[in-house]
């Protein structure tokens, strides 16, 4: 406890009580700008903003198909589906497939299964996103995305732009409604008959079963004026 006294005649009662002064006013301010978020009021000027956020998945549909080798399945999936989705913030559309091994092979001297490769794009407006998996001749799994927010601001601290500009790279404001369409397809590979067929060997391969989960991608995000406490 430091008296009036020290605090006249005492550098470090003045040091540390000018501290406690500042984090009291200081951290206020600083946690009520936190807790805005895209539905808030943004209005600060040009500076070094902390972005936080989290991705959180809104099943848009799901279902199981067979694709036939070197052929491709197709549909498309409206928001309309889910309930509120106008006040969503959605940022992307991700599709999630599964699938196993439909090779059937004859023949003692057959080898390992061939590796079929699974392609899945998902799209939505002008943004689409593509990736290929494979099974190796068992099972498999993976996911293809499409986004349209500026994925590289959150969980960084953002200098040179104001709070409303920051937010518009973060807020789709609605443009993540309506229809997301999504493709599936199959190259299928029958194993070790390629390119020359093995004697005693029969194999066929003609697609695979294609379980899938088309999911929204909602951001909800926070967005603060960055104090650097690293020198206190």
């Amino acid at each position: 406890m430091y008296t009036m006294e020290d605090l006249k005649t005492n550098r470090d009662a003045q040091i540390t009580v000018g501290s406690i002064v500042f984090f009291l006013l200081a951290f206020p301010i600083y946690f009520g700008y936190a807790a805005s978020t895209a539905t808030g009021s943004l209005g600060g000027g040009v500076a070094d903003y902390q972005v936080n956020g989290e991705i959180t998945y809104v099943e848009l549909a799901s279902g199981s198909v067979y694709v036939d080798d070197g052929s491709s399945w197709s549909d498309s999936f409206n928001t309309d589906a889910v309930s509120g989705a106008d006040d969503l913030n959605i940022v992307g559309v991700m599709v999630s497939m599964s699938y196993g091994e439909d090779e059937t092979s004859n023949g003692a001297s057959c080898g390992a299964d061939g590796a079929d490769t699974i392609t899945g794009t998902a799209t939505h407006l002008e943004f689409t996103g593509s990736a290929q998996g494979q099974n190796d001749g068992g099972s498999g799994a993976h996911d293809a995305m499409a986004t349209w927010y500026n994925e590289s601001m959150v969980g960084a601290v953002v200098s040179g732009l104001s709070m409303s500009e920051i937010q518009a790279q973060l807020d789709s404001n609605g443009a993540g409604l309506g229809d997301h369409a999504v493709d599936i397809s199959v190259d299928a590979d029958v194993g070790n008959t390629n390119p020359a067929p093995i004697v005693g060997c029969q194999r066929s391969d003609g697609g695979e079963e294609v379980t899938y989960t088309v999911s929204l991608m909602v951001l909800e995000y926070t967005i603060a004026p960055y104090i650097d406490t690293s020198d206190i």
